[in-house]
């Protein structure tokens, strides 16, 4: 049975039904409603029909939540997630030039800025950063979230970084994994319940301030000077409603100045901590050597090149807001990025379909910040977590169309 979403807003011009058939061979339903563009509440008209596309058909659509401030590392992780499943991601073909969503074969990426519901000026004017809630539209990222995961197609509203304004929506169509990034994720308790897994990167002001520096002034044009008072603005929103936010994640990467070099100031070493909760359905928690104990190991010597500091890797169970969770920590990095393998293969509940795969994947993308160190080799397990726990949410529904086709 096809879901029928509609809105009063929409101005209604024609109604077509249509049926195609899928790859089981059973026949999908489809409503298609064409309608003009009427001014909406964001103040933006479209002046182009609107295409809505209501389904009912076998595909089940995963939803994954990805917290952390801006300048954290979001960007790359996205990259290596979606390289994981497979295809480029790219931004919708033909559509905004400066759109924010990101489309592979098998996953569509949404950053969440893009319900911002004031653009930058009238943040401005109302004394109020991107992190305040009063600056989000938290009832169309769920209603739309929802649809998504429902099989319904929706009309996102675009947030132009370059202009700092509002854009006209474009067309997101159900992918079989849907990414939410940002800021909010797992603010509005509705959303938080639409997830399927969550993850949040914490980044130590420390890092945080390095790598902001780096992105702004590189990417965005942005001064120094500016990029400091911005970091000192935004700080008392991103304690209040961002950073809260992870003791609900199910996995938490901590990205820390490291432990090897006493008194480091330069921040070029990191240690980073992967914190997974026990418990979560379809996720067992990565561990090294042997589940449960706490392990400490310094990998260097003949199978692996070490220059100073070196490296050092640990695992165990700890407490995390009141969760148990099981925490593997590595600081320092790597000289060979292809020794990897020599720490891959010390590892377990890896969720790799052959043996290397992690180092492939570092390897592949060692052009990628970070894919010396922790938060490389992290954000790929948690990548190829992700997708065994997407094939193990699916399985039962296959198995279930397949038998009934059968019948």
């Amino acid at each position: 049975m096809a879901t029928v979403s509609t809105a009063k807003s929409l101005n209604y011009i024609n109604l077509v039904f249509s049926s195609s058939k899928t790859s089981l061979g059973r026949h999908q339903e489809q409503v298609i409603f064409f309608t003009t563009g009427k001014k909406s509440k964001r103040g933006k008209g479209n002046p182009n029909p609107w295409l809505i596309t209501c389904s009912a058909g076998d595909q089940q659509t995963v939803v994954i939540g990805l917290a952390a401030d801006s300048g954290c590392g979001k960007s790359t992780f996205m990259r290596r997630l979606t390289s994981v499943f497979g295809g480029a991601a790219k931004p919708p073909r033909g559509g905004n030039p400066d759109s924010n969503t990101l489309i592979s074969d098998t996953t569509t990426v949404i950053c969440l800025d893009d319900y911002h519901s004031l653009d930058r000026t009238g943040r401005k004017e109302k004394g109020v950063t991107a992190l305040d809630p009063r600056a989000n539209d938290f009832d169309l990222m769920y209603e739309q979230v929802k649809a998504l995961k429902d099989g319904i197609a929706v009309e996102k509203p675009i947030y132009n970084h370059v202009t700092g304004l509002l854009d006209p929506p474009e067309l997101i169509k159900p992918p079989k994994i849907l990414v939410i990034e940002g800021l909010h994720p797992m603010y509005d308790s509705r959303v938080r319940d639409l997830l399927d897994f969550s993850i949040y990167l914490d980044i130590s002001n420390e890092v945080k301030f390095v790598w902001k520096i780096q992105r702004d002034m590189a990417e965005r044009g942005h001064s120094l000077e500016s990029i400091k008072a911005s970091i000192e603005a935004r700080k008392p929103d991103f304690d209040a409603y961002i950073d809260p936010q992870k003791q609900y994640a199910d996995a938490v990467m901590e990205v820390l100045p490291t432990r090897l070099i006493p008194n480091d100031n330069e921040g070029k070493i990191l240690r980073v901590r992967l914190i997974m909760k026990e418990g979560i359905e379809n996720f067992n928690p990565v561990y090294l050597f042997d589940e449960g104990s706490t392990i400490s190991w310094i990998p260097c010597g003949r199978k692996l090149t070490c220059s100073y500091p070196g490296i050092r890797l640990s695992c165990g169970p700890e407490t995390y807001f009141g969760h148990e969770v099981t925490v593997l920590e590595m600081d320092g990095q790597f000289d060979k990025l292809d020794e990897l393998i020599y720490v891959e293969s010390h590892l377990s509940n890896i969720s790799t379909k052959y043996y290397g795969e992690i180092t492939q994947q570092i390897l592949m993308h060692s052009d990628f910040p970070g894919s010396n160190n922790g938060t490389g080799l992290f954000q790929t397990i948690i990548g190829l977590k992700i997708r065994d726990l997407y094939h193990q949410i699916i399985a039962p529904k296959q198995l279930s169309q397949t038998q009934s086709a059968k019948a």
